[in-house]
């Protein structure tokens, strides 16, 4: 909420019957002016369930072992993500790829991006 939504809220607060008093809303808009950055930190912590991903990096590599002789010198993918859980210590996660494995995955993101673009123009 910025200033001029909290102002609008508090207002119609205010004209509400039975709500705030002109004082109220004075304190309540100055201690969210003031913790406005504590409280929206403290929401987010909130609403993590999960993970997060604090980092990302990935790089394309040539593998030059292998038992098989077919896979010698094919490109793979790395991909290293940094996950946070809740201010505790970070962890990485190191995922390799071919190149099959990358252009399923590839697939599958782009369908949860159409997924997500749906849901959110349905809404």
């Amino acid at each position: 909420m910025d200033s001029n939504q909290l102002e609008a809220f508090l207002t119609a607060q205010t004209r509400k019957p039975g709500g705030i008093t002109t004082d109220h809303a004075t304190v309540i808009a100055k201690f969210w002016k003031n913790q406005r950055a504590k409280i929206h930190e403290s929401l987010i912590n909130q609403s993590k369930w999960e993970n997060s991903l604090k980092n990302i990096s990935w790089r394309v590599d040539l593998k030059t072992q292998s038992r098989h002789i077919d896979q010698m010198n094919s490109p793979v993918a790395i991909v290293e993500m940094e996950l946070e859980k809740n201010g505790q210590e970070s962890e990485l996660l190191t995922v390799e790829f071919d190149e099959i494995e990358l252009n399923e995955m590839l697939k599958k993101l782009s369908e949860i991006e159409d997924s997500i673009i749906s849901l959110t123009q349905a809404s």
